[in-house]
């Protein structure tokens, strides 16, 4: 296949990304997973693997570990999702999305070991995720930094035996909110902990932790306990950080990205990363990878005058994060939000967590995948959390009402999924 007949491949296959919430199945297993990586010769087990797992900050901590692992001169291979623009963000060696020419050899290969296998059929997140693993096999990557899926224990990724397990934090995403929501969750996240690897705790809740240190690592460290953020302030172009772990303290470190949030993902990355070596890290290396890692979508500034900030806060907590980190890093600045989710979240408490009441506007839009939410129904929450609205479907439509409304000294501030960001920063990137 070329990279064209490999896309077309992947859509025609089920994508539980894109499909409502409603028409997913259940009876979920990993034997697929298994039998095609068995004809590929197990590419998932030829380099260590650091899996991340969590409701939010999965991606940035991903970032993270993976600047911290590059700068101690390895060569890392990075598997997160969704992506932003382009699937081939998914993949990343070095720092760099794989290639249409090795995506598509990939994708080849995986596709023709699932087609030489009576009765094994490959999900879209199952086939990106063996892709994956090839891929980083074929460039001898030194090890593999993981995002886990919409999922724990039976996500594709969980094929991969991970030396550190990482667990960000357990909080509402992806689910009906009903009963113990939260050790639900849990319980399903603490399936990528095996029982010879390394645990670094972020979640501190007692009673959602031990649901993690059941599941019988060979060690734990636990935020609040074995590390912490010690200060996190303010600084020109993100903030000045000092963290300590049990191993020693990174005192003023300069990290690249906005918000208090990330210092508690920068803490998770150090940790990982000290126990992947089993040592403290250099100051200096540490330095070199906070200054110079990107996270594109979660605060990221991509225009100004009007100021223009695009972050993927999908869910009440991260909403929540969003807004505490908007209003500490650019003050009680007018704002117009413009706003799109998808099915599964609670657009009400979304809104609420933005303090969408403290905006001049909010715009309601609707993401260009089956899993929208319709701009109404967004609408409706912004006007019941006390704001004032306008629906504008189009995302890029949307974005450009907000920037002609905005005055040079206000702040657009696009918020929601990332069908909705990526969208929005395809259209302000490239035009």
């Amino acid at each position: 296949m070329d990279h064209r007949e490999a896309l077309d491949h992947l859509h025609a296959l089920t994508n539980y990304e894109v499909i409502p919430r409603a028409g997913r199945i259940e009876g979920l297993s990993l034997d697929n997973m298994r039998s095609v990586m068995a004809l590929l010769a197990d590419p998932q087990d030829s380099f260590p693997v650091i899996h991340v797992t969590g409701t939010n900050g999965k991606g940035s901590t991903v970032a993270m570990i993976g600047s911290l692992l590059g700068a101690m001169g390895l060569r890392v291979g990075t598997y997160t999702s969704p992506h932003l623009q382009s699937i081939n963000e998914r993949i990343r060696v070095g720092g760099e999305s794989i290639s249409d020419e090795d995506l598509a050899a990939a994708i080849t290969g995986v596709a023709a070991a699932a087609e030489s296998t009576e009765g094994t059929h490959l999900t879209w997140f199952e086939t990106m995720t063996a892709a994956a693993f090839a891929g980083f096999a074929n460039e001898a990557v030194d090890v593999a930094v993981l995002e886990v899926g919409m999922l724990g224990r039976f996500d594709a990724t969980n094929v991969a035996h991970g030396k550190i397990a990482v667990v960000t934090n357990v909080e509402l995403d992806h689910t009906d909110g009903l009963g113990d929501w939260r050790r639900a969750i849990a319980q399903e996240k603490a399936g990528i902990i095996e029982p010879g690897s390394v645990l670094v705790l972020g979640e501190t809740d007692p009673d959602v932790a031990v649901v993690f240190k059941d599941e019988g690592p060979a060690s734990i460290l636990e935020r609040g306990i074995d590390f912490d953020v010690i200060d996190s302030d303010l600084a020109v172009g993100g903030r000045m950080v000092d963290l300590w772990t049990s191993r020693g303290r990174y005192a003023e470190v300069f990290l690249a990205l906005h918000g208090r949030h990330q210092s508690e993902n920068a803490v998770l990355a150090v940790t990982a990363v000290e126990e992947f070596f089993d040592d403290l890290l250099p100051d200096d290396v540490v330095s070199e990878a906070f200054e110079s890692v990107a996270a594109p979508g979660r605060m990221e500034i991509v225009g100004r005058s009007p100021l223009v900030v695009l972050d993927v806060a999908h869910n009440p907590a991260g909403a929540e994060s969003l807004a505490e980190a908007v209003d500490e890093t650019f003050g009680d600045s007018r704002r117009i939000i413009v706003v799109g989710l998808l099915d599964g979240r609670d657009p009400r408490a979304v809104c609420e967590a933005l303090a969408v009441a403290d905006a001049d506007l909010v715009i309601a839009c609707s993401a260009r995948s089956r899993r929208g939410l319709p701009a109404h129904e967004i609408a409706e929450a912004a006007r019941s959390a006390g704001a004032a609205v306008e629906v504008v479907v189009n995302v890029d439509e949307a974005v450009d009402r907000a920037l002609a409304l905005a005055g040079p000294e206000m702040m657009v501030l696009v918020v929601g999924s990332h069908t909705v960001v990526g969208e929005a920063r395809t259209h302000l990137t490239t035009n």
